[in-house]
């Protein structure tokens, strides 16, 4: 270990202040810790505590006091906008579940955002069931988005009895005359908005949510008819919101102040023909720094909180004063900004593999060569030395495959090829030539993992989404692995081989050699869309998941809830496997082997007890 490394060091390293805005930290143990005030969590004691409690790994960490911060957070950042620059409006923020729609998630949502009278929003008949069952707060909005049926209209609107403040956002052209026609039978008035297909687009992976061709909303043509429609028939009045959405994470800030500049004339040209309005929706986008760079790179923003809300609230008040038009309340949707970073993944390695050789050493010719070559290496001729090396082992390659060198040969080249790949890069250190920038890459370990990549972060296999990724422990001394992780699912695509880096992407991670000790990792900023687009493959199923609150007691935490993953029996239920049928076709097997004479009866019921407890157990690995 090196005397100088710190934690300074580690905190550089993988850039924790920098994604996790302030949350986490190292402490003088070289423990990541979640941190709030003066209070603190250490990740790895409470990974130690959990397993004495009997919870297996992995574990998904769901951290209530980062949830209350980033709404605290995003609250405090427009009311401070609000203030300073005098707007008449209020901030009337909705957290859309589609994010993320785990119960004890979106109760702390709506427990957390209660004083501020955040509200939530639907896209679906299922998740409009639960906003109306959870949120009861007469001032916080429910935003009704999506396809719609009579059913849901109809449920919407009846909600209004209730007390509920519920908006129905036309985005199809067919939905106003089905909203009118069944608020007129059941004698409710509606309250409605309508979503824009802005011109301006977003900028990232989702900006064909955005533009003229979106999947959802309105042209201006159709806006101008709903206008027309709702004034012919003397209700123009429940015309309250408009709502538009340039694209999930925007990476650009430019790309806001197009967007809400168009936005904010066409509110003030409806307010102009007549509707009440009141509300401005500017959608979801606000984005989350993953890699911490700042920049307008994919995973990151070259924007910061703070400035997000000046520009929201700016290009709203100019557009209003400039038409004369009162300042409207402001809505946003910016879920992935307030649950991603509640989500902390840990993921034990359970082995590691190696490129660097046995000792193979043998009488040839070949190695002979090799031998030399490494012993000439310096850091002014690393590429010819590679190309050497090269060229040998594919010599004894095509020699081996003609019969003219052993197998006892191959692997002796074999070793002492990768000897040299590791002289290359411990001589060349960060000045390798563009032709061995791979070799990194190549020369890394493999970490195997217990989880699986497209259940607990799908985005990373299907969009090369950046997460954090960084041990738990030890961050007091220096990381001198490399390594690469792969999961526990038999697919190639079951690993992760990108890692965040200030400057770039990196192809590998810095870790420790694994001692006697588990060695956890942090999977980090999991929160949005990855557990419920998380899928089965190889029937891995979903993760124990706790609840922990920061606690004034000895632990400093206290786990509010528990929740079982899935066991292999709910697995295989999943794809309509029932339990009975494989037991009593197993146990065929067991007394087939049994009448055969291949099991005796007490290794056939020993055989069945294993195979009915293997059923109840946990889909990944144990101890």
């Amino acid at each position: 270990m090196s005397s100088r490394w710190t934690i300074t060091d580690s905190e550089d390293l993988y850039a924790i202040r920098s994604w996790s805005r302030g949350l986490f930290r190292v402490n003088d143990a070289g423990h990541v810790v979640l941190r709030r005030g003066d209070r603190e969590l250490d990740l790895r004691g409470l990974a130690d505590d959990l397993v004495e409690r009997g919870i297996e790994m992995p574990v998904l960490l769901r951290l209530g006091d980062v949830l209350e911060s980033r709404i605290e957070s995003l609250v405090g950042a427009f009311e401070e906008a609000i203030k300073s620059l005098e707007f008449q409006g209020r901030y009337r923020g909705v957290y859309p579940i589609k994010v993320n729609q785990d119960r004890y998630l979106v109760e702390d949502v709506v427990r957390f955002s209660k004083p501020h009278h955040l509200g939530l929003e639907c896209g679906s008949k299922p998740e409009l069931l639960v906003v109306l069952a959870l949120q009861n707060n007469p001032e916080a909005l429910i935003i009704c988005n999506g396809y719609k049926d009579d059913a849901f209209l109809e449920l919407a609107l009846l909600s209004r009895k209730l007390g509920r403040n519920t908006l129905i956002v036309l985005e199809q052209p067919d939905e106003l005359e089905r909203v009118l026609r069944i608020a007129d039978r059941i004698g409710i008035e509606p309250a409605l908005g309508v979503r824009a297909k802005l011109t301006s687009r977003g900028k990232g992976r989702w900006e064909g949510s955005s533009g003229d061709r979106a999947k959802f909303g309105l042209s201006v043509r159709e806006i101008v008819s709903v206008v027309h429609r709702l004034e012919e028939g003397g209700q123009l009045d429940s015309l309250r919101l408009l709502h538009f959405h340039i694209g999930s994470q925007v990476s650009h800030i430019r790309n806001f102040k197009n967007a809400f500049k168009e936005a904010g004339r066409i509110y003030t040209e409806l307010v102009r023909m007549g509707a009440k309005m009141g509300y401005m929706d500017v959608g979801g986008g606000l984005g989350v720094d993953y890699d911490g760079s700042r920049t307008d790179f994919s995973s990151s923003m070259n924007y910061d909180l703070t400035e997000y809300t000046w520009v929201v609230v700016s290009a709203i008040q100019e557009a209003c004063d400039a038409a004369g038009v009162a300042h409207p309340d402001i809505v946003t949707e910016c879920g992935r900004a307030m649950v991603a970073h509640s989500s902390v993944l840990i993921v034990p390695v359970l082995g590691v593999n190696r490129v660097e050789p046995e000792h193979f050493d043998a009488d040839y010719p070949s190695v002979d060569s090799l031998r030399k070559i490494l012993e000439d290496i310096t850091l002014k001729n690393l590429q010819e030395p590679y190309h050497d090396a090269i060229e040998i082992k594919d010599d004894t390659l095509s020699r081996f495959n003609l019969g003219l060198a052993t197998l006892e040969e191959r692997a002796a080249v074999d070793a002492w090829f990768w000897r040299i790949c590791r002289r290359l890069l411990e001589v060349g250190s960060e000045q390798l030539p563009e032709e061995l920038e791979k070799l990194p890459s190549l020369m890394a370990d493999t970490y195997y993992c217990n989880f699986s990549v497209f259940q607990s972060a799908p985005d990373s296999w299907a969009i090369d989404q950046l997460f954090p990724i960084m041990p738990l422990q030890r961050l007091g001394e220096e990381p001198k692995r490399r390594a690469v992780l792969v999961d526990l699912t038999c697919d190639s695509d079951g690993k992760i081989n990108k890692f965040i880096d200030l400057r770039d992407v990196k192809n590998v991670l810095e870790v420790h050699e694994p001692n006697d000790e588990p060695y956890y990792l942090g999977i980090f900023l999991l929160g949005a869309y990855q557990e419920i687009l998380g899928d089965l493959h190889n029937l891995f199923g979903d993760t124990n998941a706790v609840h922990v609150d920061l606690a004034e007691n000895e632990k400093g935490y206290h786990l509010r809830a528990v929740l079982e993953g899935d066991t292999i029996e709910e697995a295989l239920n999943y794809v309509h496997y029932e339990k009975k049928r494989l037991v009593d076709a197993f146990r065929g097997a067991i007394e087939a082997a049994c009448d055969d004479s291949r099991l005796s009866i007490k290794e056939g019921r020993k055989l069945l007890k294993q195979y009915r407890e293997t059923m109840d157990s946990y889909t990944y690995l144990g101890e």
